[in-house]
């Protein structure tokens, strides 16, 4: 038996607000020290956290999925839904401590059974050059690099699955 659970969660839950503040302060980081030299500022980093709650993730137009290991919080990975068929991949995130067990393999799929649940054929998502764990893990689960599909300031890189 596996001591991962994936299971649909509030974008707005205590759970999910966590899980989204460490993920976005893990790649303002990053790309700060990366370019910069610094951390992320701590007003930028709130500003921007409160930007963005997730209201996309929540049915019908997205989801949320939170990956429990030994029933702790431990990852999330989330959907949008832009009406086309095409789901959007996006907050694929496991804390520093739960990576290297399975669980972020286990959460994509779990966030392509929902998308595929919802109506969506093909998943697509964007991410960056630095970011060279997540687009291993993407390739390794059959995702292929395409053209770009949006202009976002921070996308490098995009890729696509077909879930039918």
């Amino acid at each position: 038996m596996s001591a991962w659970t994936i299971a649909p969660e509030p974008y707005d839950s205590p759970v999910a607000a966590a899980l989204w503040r460490a993920y976005y302060t893990e790649v303002s980081d990053r790309w700060y020290l990366l370019h910069e030299g610094r951390r992320t500022d701590p007003a930028e980093l709130e500003r921007e956290i409160a930007a963005a709650p997730g209201a996309d993730l929540a049915p019908p137009t997205g989801g949320l999925l939170v990956a429990r290991h030994a029933g702790e919080p431990a990852g999330s990975a989330g959907f949008r839904l832009p009406g086309d068929g095409t789901a959007e991949l996006t907050r694929v995130f496991l804390y520093p401590g739960m990576r290297g067990r399975g669980g972020a393999g286990q959460l994509v799929r779990a966030a392509e059974d929902a998308a595929r649940a919802a109506g969506a054929g093909r998943m697509i998502l964007d991410t960056r050059g630095d970011l060279v764990e997540a687009r291993a893990l993407y390739a390794r689960l059959g995702y292929t690099e395409t053209a770009p599909h949006n202009a976002g300031p921070y996308a490098e890189h995009w890729f696509a699955k077909e879930l039918v």
